[in-house]
């Protein structure tokens, strides 16, 4: 697949996927802290402008739009995939790297993972 192809493929994914993202982004938002603060308020507003137009934002939004990024993309890839040597080697090679650090993988996921229930704890607390 040419190079100018991928780009304008991911370019489209990204834009397919963007509503879904920011839904499901605004229902985290918003029950970060009250709503009357920013950015809460906004998420809200978000959420129910989706939840007042439910042919379009589900049918359309969330549900359409993300199976033909997986349908579109999963195609990309399997042919990108079947038609790329290079890719195939850095695949095996990138896989048998992290068969031979999987320890390290692992406690690099476990802290990240921490990391990330950690700043979600403060933000409880200081919105509490």
């Amino acid at each position: 697949m040419l190079n100018s192809m991928k780009r304008t493929l991911a370019a489209a994914e990204l834009l397919m996927a963007f509503p879904a993202a920011l839904f499901m982004t605004a229902l985290f938002v918003r029950n970060i802290q009250p709503q009357q603060y920013e950015p809460a308020h906004t998420a809200e507003r978000i959420v129910t402008w989706y939840a007042t137009h439910p042919p379009f934002s589900l049918w359309i939004l969330l549900i359409a739009l993300p199976i033909a990024v997986v349908v579109i993309g999963g195609g990309a890839l399997l042919q990108q995939w079947r038609g790329d040597a290079e890719l195939l080697a850095a695949a095996h090679q990138t896989l048998g790297a992290i068969r031979m650090h999987f320890a390290t993988l692992l406690i690099a996921l476990a802290t990240s993972a921490c990391a990330v229930i950690l700043a979600i704890v403060a933000l409880h607390v200081v919105t509490d």
